[in-house]
């Protein structure tokens, strides 16, 4: 007996049925497994912050040297992970990073899988520094009118700032300087007193005595920095640049 046209549509409806049925029960598992995800990931993200606060404490000084208000900002997980369960979560600063600027925390399972993965954060460390306010041309030599105080990111880039007056007044500009930069270590070389092969005058003393003489550079002269100087005996000596282009040797 053949089949009825009723017969047909009834067998595809039933397919079509058990077709949906499976696309219902694979996105109803879709969600549950997306919900379990952001779950795990807002759980990881939690501890990290708990654990962000006490290390940048620690990584501070705590002396008041540093009067810095930092501001901490955290990225998410992707909440697409499929994480194996963990019983203990151990929050760590990965090698060769630190909490300045943009960095990461490190999440490792410890217990239960193995398993690791890194959580973006910025850190902002906002502080007094002394900011150039007018243009300054590479090779001057600044003094303290080219700059003023002014709070700065300190963390914006990884280069240390120059918080004190006398670690750059009187330093020669590495480039050329706009308003708005605040002095950092970069930015400065100290400035050049004589090159090698000038003739310097010498300067030492002790108790009761003084000598003063005239030698050879064998190095270039830059203030505040160590120059080795060949006496007229034939002597090298090393002595501290001074700004009137003489040395000050320790006797």
């Amino acid at each position: 007996m053949r089949p009825t046209l009723s017969h047909h549509l009834l067998q595809m409806l039933r397919r079509w049925l058990r077709a949906c049925a499976c696309v219902v029960w694979a996105m109803l598992s879709g969600l549950g497994l997306a919900h379990a995800g952001q779950d795990a990931t807002t759980e990881l993200e939690k501890t990290a912050r708990d654990w962000l606060q006490p290390a940048l404490d620690a990584a501070l000084p705590s002396d008041g040297s540093l009067p810095l208000r930092t501001e901490v900002e955290i990225g998410e997980l992707d909440r697409r992970l499929r994480l194996a369960p963990c019983a203990k979560v151990e929050p760590h600063l990965p090698r060769g990073s630190r909490l300045w600027g943009r960095s990461r925390i490190g999440l490792r399972c410890v217990e239960g899988a193995r398993w690791n993965v890194y959580l973006p954060v910025t850190v902002k460390a906002f502080g007094p520094a002394w900011v150039i306010k007018r243009p300054v041309d590479a090779g001057a030599t600044l003094t303290q009118d080219d700059a003023e105080l002014a709070e700065v990111d300190w963390a914006a880039q990884p280069v240390t700032v120059l918080a004190r007056p006398e670690l750059w007044v009187g330093q020669q500009t590495a480039f050329p300087l706009t308003p708005g930069l605040a002095i950092r270590q970069n930015m400065v070389r100290p400035a050049k007193a004589f090159d090698a092969g000038a003739q310097v005058r010498v300067n030492g003393g002790g108790n009761g005595f003084s000598v003063s003489v005239t030698g050879q550079a064998l190095t270039v002269g830059l203030v505040g920095q160590s120059a080795r100087i060949r006496l007229p005996n034939g002597r090298v000596v090393v002595g501290e640049v001074q700004e009137d282009q003489t040395v000050e040797m320790a006797l």
